[in-house]
């Protein structure tokens, strides 16, 4: 009997079902998330207990009043990316900048719910905001920035009124005390939710644009804006009681930045020109009502900054859809255009291989001829000379029509070159004239051989004049017109100069109610044509400078044209 062994993989969990082994991987991966989400949460509050400490100049009986919260602007901003867990964040951030930063000698359930009415509060309004407004992170349209500056005045009102009756509860405060603290907090949330929050989500979401603006390639523009900024702040403080008479000059460069930049210029403009007014403020002593009075002003500058910001930065998105649109749309036609190119050659396959075909056929007999006479006794070198002679012309002649196949058929991208207009009609003729002719439909060409060159690409320009050509030749059929014909005419022009091409066939004509369509996408009177070919014809022509147009429709003399612009120096 033979024995069978089993071998260790060296695995433990080569011996543990994949469901379980499954099971821990998810629980690992887990973990991993909320370990991570978990960190980022406490970075949050502590960013947010280090902003308090940095603002934290002003307080009235141990209520912090400086009228500027940049801690709270960056945890709103969180809370309208990620939810429900940064009020979590603000809570414990508040509670612990109460007790460590501000020394806060309120009673502890007091201290609590303060804290509890912060985060419950900007925590609703955010979640609002997201879920049921619809408010885009991303901040892409006046319609988010403006529901943003709404959400924070709503959500600062909210708080300041439930602080307030809070504050009521505490014996050490009454309600002129309460009030006088209202003011300041409520400006310096919506300030901090309005400097803050926009600069927050865009370097969330929008990390790369941004940062691209504060690159080495604008470090010189970024270090004249500040300049601006401080010399204008400078004159601003330096005038005294009336400085915020003079606040006006902030507007300018941060208007300028929004103009230059968008939305993310806007958003480094503010919070440069907010640090600046801070650190200005505080180093000249402002009191907390001074202080009130320019952060009113601030205010009204980030919402004209924020608005002009994301104005601008709509319509370069609008822009940009244009011109993403637009290549699309010259891609389609390319690709239109190259298979118009196929579809119109597949109808003249048929008649380019019988007119192949003879040439080959004449070769072959003169090549079989000149083999006959080499092996006679003696070989008439003069006749083999001619009928070599006459091979290799039939064998260019071969050559020349798959030549000009393949160069109408491998182009699909414009180039421009001169062009010789007499030869770009005799190698059109030279495509379509094998079709004719299997239709018993007869083709004229009627061009001097002086006629001018012109600029532009002879592939398209030989694919208008085949198109044209073509319609005629089916039109004449279909209708079984006696004795088909049809005539292509140059001829030059001037006033301006020009080269005015016409084709006339003497087909049934083109009815009215179709006449007025010529020229659009999806327009035929065949039962299986596409419509393309005078749509993609009209947009060569215009794409040259000149124009085509149906210059009369009647039976018996139906006749287009288009005009091709010369150069005049």
């Amino acid at each position: 009997m033979r024995q069978k062994t089993l071998k260790w993989s060296g695995r433990v969990d080569s011996l543990i079902p994949g469901s379980l082994v499954f099971a821990a991987r998810t629980s690992k991966a887990r973990f991993g998330t909320t370990l991570a989400s978990g960190l980022v949460t406490a970075g949050v509050t502590a960013a947010y207990v280090l902003l308090e400490w940095v603002s934290f100049i002003h307080e009235y009986k141990g209520v912090p009043i400086t009228p500027w919260n940049p801690g709270l602007g960056l945890v709103f901003g969180c809370m309208m990316l990620s939810g429900a867990r940064y009020s979590a964040a603000l809570f414990v951030g508040a509670v612990i900048a109460e007790i460590a930063v501000l020394h806060s000698n309120l009673w502890w359930p007091i201290i609590l719910g303060l804290a509890a009415i912060i985060a419950a509060g900007y925590g609703l309004v955010a979640k609002a905001a997201r879920s049921y407004l619809r408010l885009d992170a991303g901040l892409n349209r006046l319609h988010d920035v403006v529901l943003l500056l709404a959400s924070g005045v709503v959500g600062a009102v909210l708080v300041a009124v439930f602080m307030c009756l809070l504050l009521l509860a505490d014996e050490k405060l009454d309600l002129a005390d309460v009030l006088v603290a209202a003011g300041p907090l409520l400006i310096g949330d919506i300030i901090g939710i309005a400097v803050i929050t926009p600069l927050t989500l865009r370097l969330a979401l929008h990390p790369q644009p941004l940062l691209n603006h504060i690159a080495l390639r604008t470090f010189p523009e970024l270090l004249l804006f500040i300049g601006v900024v401080i010399a204008a702040l400078w004159v601003i403080v330096a005038a005294g009681p009336n400085g915020a008479k003079l606040f006006y000059l902030m507007f300018l460069p941060v208007v300028v930045a929004a103009v230059r930049y968008g939305l993310d210029g806007a958003c480094v403009g503010l919070g440069i020109t907010q640090l600046a007014l801070v650190g200005l403020l505080h180093r000249h002593g402002y009191e907390a009502s001074t202080f009130a009075e320019f952060q009113l002003l601030m205010l009204v500058l980030s919402t004209t900054g924020l608005t002009v910001g994301v104005v601008v930065t709509e319509r370069k998105h609008a822009d940009e859809t244009v011109r993403e649109m637009e290549r699309q749309l010259k891609a389609k036609e390319v690709e239109a255009a190259q298979a118009a190119r196929f579809n119109l050659v597949s109808g003249t396959a048929a008649a380019l291989g019988h007119e192949i075909n003879q040439p080959m056929t004449a070769a072959r007999a003169l090549a079989r001829s000149v083999q006959e006479l080499l092996r006679g006794p003696v070989p008439n070198l003069a006749r083999i000379e001619a009928n070599i002679g006459n091979l290799i012309i039939q064998i260019d002649h071969a050559g020349g029509v798959v030549r000009r196949m393949r160069e109408f058929l491998r182009r699909g991208r414009p180039h421009s070159s001169t062009v010789a207009i007499r030869e770009l009609l005799t190698n059109a003729m030279a495509l379509a004239g094998p079709e004719a002719a299997s239709k018993d439909i007869s083709i004229t060409l009627d061009a001097p051989d002086d006629l001018p060159i012109v600029h532009g690409d002879a592939v398209q320009l030989q694919q208008v004049v085949l198109n044209l050509v073509r319609n005629a030749e089916e039109a004449v059929a279909d209708a079984r017109t006696p004795n088909g014909h049809i005539t292509v005419v140059a001829c030059r022009l001037e006033a301006p100069a020009r080269i005015e091409i016409s084709i006339v066939d003497n087909g049934p004509g083109i009815t009215a109610e179709v006449v007025g369509r010529l020229f659009h996408p999806l327009t035929t009177s065949k039962t299986d044509g596409l419509g393309l070919g005078l749509s993609i014809s009209a947009s060569i022509v215009e794409a040259h400078g000149g124009r085509i147009w149906l210059q009369t429709g009647k039976g018996g003399a139906t006749e287009f044209r288009f005009s091709l612009p010369l150069e005049t120096g």
